[in-house]
């Protein structure tokens, strides 16, 4: 039985779901959010810090400090618990309330920037106070998961080693596109390897990773609103886009089958179905990755009220009671209709 002394040394690698029953072409589902933080961020978290202490850039004294939609704060939370440093997590109102509390349950400050400080957004406004608080205090230490090549290291040494091992005639992988970390880390693995894989990110519509106008993205996770300085595109093969209210309800069709999973998970598994039917794959080995789960989902992308006030009832399309085959008395089929007003959010209290 597996026995451990810090919650980063647990993470299950090897489990993956069959998800013919929900996609009409073969697709195996990489699940990387069982382990303490959560999510795959773990493996990017624990690899920037050890690298930061074999550099001689952490010592007791350094408050730790980055800048993060969600799951890599929590992921740093938990290591910085474990070893004993501070951290800071700055982040912006997009993140679930539910990582704000992960993240100070696990006793880190958490500042939140409103966007309004930057002219280039929330992501802007995080980079910003994150250089003036580096300046004005020589004990933070910033990661800096965007251009930290520990990032993509972690899932060159890891993640794409993993699935070549259990996928040795793998012909197609589907990757979610963030500070493309895990992106740049397994697609160089495989280029490297000379395995002859397809690989495919998938983005966010209003990302500007692979061009594109920036536009509104509501769910944390993929995307970003600037080029990240990871990315090389010449070890891509192709990347698709995928609309939040598709994420949503492919994350209602995995929930109703029994698996919760977080709405970067949804992007992913959406796009990767959608190209899948487009290349009419029946015959192709074909493997997505699923970078976390969706207990933190709960009061958004789970919660009628938010997702209809934010994408309209269509988000919430007519499969969800046709699956079940109940409809809720007085909905009039339209989900979150007839429920009781949710109490009043208390995000930035």
């Amino acid at each position: 039985m597996p026995v451990i002394s810090v919650p980063q040394a647990f993470n299950e690698e090897d489990l993956y779901v069959d998800l013919r029953s929900l996609c009409a072409h073969p697709l195996f589902l990489k699940c990387e959010g069982f382990n303490f933080s959560g999510s795959i961020k773990l493996k990017a978290a624990n690899a920037m810090v050890e690298a930061a202490e074999r550099d001689g850039v952490l010592t007791p004294e350094s408050i730790l400090v980055e800048s993060s939609s969600g799951n890599l704060g929590v992921a740093l939370s938990m290591i910085a618990a474990s070893k004993g440093y501070r951290f800071l997590c700055v982040t912006d109102p997009r993140c679930n309330l539910t990582t704000r509390l992960l993240m100070k349950a696990l006793g880190s400050q958490v500042h939140l920037v409103s966007g309004g400080e930057s002219g280039s957004g929330y992501l802007g406004a995080r980079l910003d106070f994150i250089r003036d608080l580096c300046a004005s205090d020589e004990r933070c230490v910033w990661l800096s998961q965007y251009t930290n090549p520990a990032n993509w290291q972690a899932h060159y040494a890891r993640t794409a080693p993993a699935i070549a091992h259990e996928f040795p005639d793998l012909d197609v992988l589907f990757v979610g596109a963030g500070t493309t970390g895990t992106l740049m880390g397994c697609a160089r693995w495989f280029r490297e390897a000379e395995r002859p894989v397809r690989i495919v990110a998938v983005d966010s519509v209003g990302s500007v990773s692979f061009g594109g106008p920036p536009g509104r993205r509501m769910i944390p996770g993929l995307g970003m609103s600037v080029r990240p300085p990871l990315l090389d595109e010449s070890l891509v093969d192709e990347a698709v886009r995928v609309e939040e209210a598709e994420t949503i309800r492919t994350c209602h069709r995995l929930a109703r089958r029994g698996f919760l999973f977080g709405g970067s998970t949804g992007t992913v598994v959406s796009g990767a179905m959608d190209w899948l039917e487009r290349h009419r794959a029946e015959d192709l080995t074909a493997v997505a990755i699923a970078p976390d789960l969706g207990e933190r989902y709960l009061d958004t992308v789970y919660q009628a009220n938010w997702v209809e006030g934010l994408y309209g009832s269509g988000a919430l399309d007519e499969d969800e009671e046709a699956d079940s085959g109940y409809r809720a008395p007085g909905t009039g089929g339209t989900p979150g209709a007839g429920e009781p007003a949710p109490p009043r959010s208390f995000l930035g209290q």
